[in-house]
């Protein structure tokens, strides 16, 4: 039996209605469980970006995946990358229970050693921002679950290509204004 590798497919698309639901029914139909799914709209004004992570054991299936997708209409381009092929990281967030008596938090630790960084003091918790690759989180994780974690919540990936070429390449014309 193969080993499942991860693959990053990222798909640029026109912002339309109901584009997620045909995009994720493609997975759906061959049986591929969807790790993570992030969209947000690019720098180039109407066009949204899908980075979606997958586990799966056959590369040639995962083509095949990537050619299906691009033959949806409102699909400008796929790239499906191996994890070595990409830059990527996620988000997290912790919320950590921090009553009066109870451990004082090692904050000098949380930054130093681990890059992470409280980004809002309440009077009974502090939530932690962590930043990095699932293993960095995870890491990060093990270390604080020693506090009382009242949430955790992580994104999924967001990666651009190691490639020299950009969006910009494939999508040249148009503007390119990111706008809110």
């Amino acid at each position: 039996m193969m080993n499942e590798m991860t693959y990053t497919i990222c798909i640029f698309t026109e912002n339309t209605i109901g584009l997620l639901n045909r995009i994720t029914i493609i997975f759906t139909r061959r049986r591929i469980n969807i790790e993570s799914l992030t969209v947000s709209e690019t720098e180039r004004k109407g066009v949204s970006r899908f980075t979606v992570v997958i586990r799966h054991e056959s590369r040639e299936e995962v083509e095949k995946l990537v050619r299906q997708i691009r033959k949806i209409v409102e699909v400008m381009a796929v790239f499906g990358y191996l994890n070595d092929e990409i830059v990527y990281n996620e988000i997290a967030l912790f919320k950590i229970s921090t009553p009066l008596g109870s451990k004082s938090l090692d904050v000098e630790t949380i930054n130093k050693e681990h890059k992470a960084w409280v980004v809002y003091w309440g009077l009974d918790y502090v939530v932690i921002e962590k930043t990095g690759n699932d293993t960095e989180i995870f890491a990060f994780f093990d270390y604080i679950k020693q506090y009382e974690i009242l949430e955790f919540v992580r994104s999924g990936r967001v990666a651009v290509g190691k490639t020299e070429k950009g969006l910009v390449e494939y999508l040249p014309e148009g503007e390119w204004t990111y706008y809110q």
